[in-house]
């Protein structure tokens, strides 16, 4: 357990910062997130290979990006609820024919992996688009448009002074 909280520059003297304690925080959350909802395979992929995401906001949309090198597309299930959690599955497979025995060094790691991610906005799941290009994927989700109209800016005016 110590070691999922540690900051990521091990080996060094590295000062926390909130952000590296947000980015920690999360990695923290979607272990035990998964653990929760995949049975059997946190244990035993704790530690294995994870694909890293960016969410984005954008005026009219939300765009999840996930660098996922060496799995295949066909590989990939992608689903959203409609209570706004996006769930990517997948699997990188071993496609060399070295075995453990005949592999001198290795860092690669492969099996399957699930990450869901909560989206807190209003958006419209309907016309969720996704698209895959060597390696990264996007998915852009487009905001509601009563989500589009649920902010209005106010203008600050000068106070006069009165005495």
């Amino acid at each position: 357990m110590k070691n999922m909280v540690s900051c990521g520059n091990r080996g060094h003297n590295s000062e926390m910062t909130p952000l590296s304690r947000s980015n920690e925080f999360n990695r923290l959350m979607n272990y035990f997130w998964n653990y929760l909802d995949v049975p059997n395979t946190a244990t035993e992929n704790a530690g294995e290979w994870e694909p890293h995401f960016q969410v984005a906001e954008t005026k009219d949309a939300v765009t999840v990006t996930a660098e996922l090198p060496g799995v295949d597309e066909n590989d990939l299930d992608l689903q959203i609820s409609s209570d706004g959690y996006l769930t990517v599955a997948g699997e990188k497979k071993n496609m060399s024919e070295i075995s453990d025995k005949d592999a001198y060094f290795s860092e690669i790691t492969y099996g399957t992996f699930k990450r869901t991610l909560p989206l807190p906005w209003d958006l419209d799941y309907e016309n969720a688009v996704a698209h895959y290009n060597n390696g990264i994927l996007t998915i852009s989700v487009p905001k509601s448009p009563d989500k589009k109209q649920k902010f209005k800016k106010i203008n600050i005016q000068k106070q006069s002074k009165s005495n």
